[in-house]
């Protein structure tokens, strides 16, 4: 018996949405990617198996999205701590 196998859009919007967040849609892209390729990941669980593919597309769009965010965060802090720093030298010279 042959099954017809299709991939997930879900898995395919994940990953979209994962590489336009390092283009053109910083924060929300990767928000998107984060929560549709959960949500493909769990379709793809549940479905009868052999039937959707796409879990590696999943996969690396919960990967440039998690990683966006991180880099995004991280770059928050190091602003916040050098304005900080600044902050405190002017104000040793006044």
């Amino acid at each position: 018996m042959n099954t017809v196998r299709h991939t997930s859009g879900t898995a395919v919007a994940s990953l979209v949405f994962g590489v336009l967040s390092w283009c053109a849609l910083p924060v929300l892209g990767a928000i998107l990617a984060i929560v549709l390729g959960h949500s493909a990941r769990g379709e793809i669980r549940r479905a009868p198996p052999g039937t959707i593919d796409g879990d590696g597309l999943a996969v690396a769009g919960l990967v440039l999205g998690w990683a966006h965010l991180v880099v995004a965060v991280l770059a928050v802090c190091v602003i916040f701590l050098f304005l900080g720093g600044l902050a405190f030298f002017a104000h040793l010279f006044v």
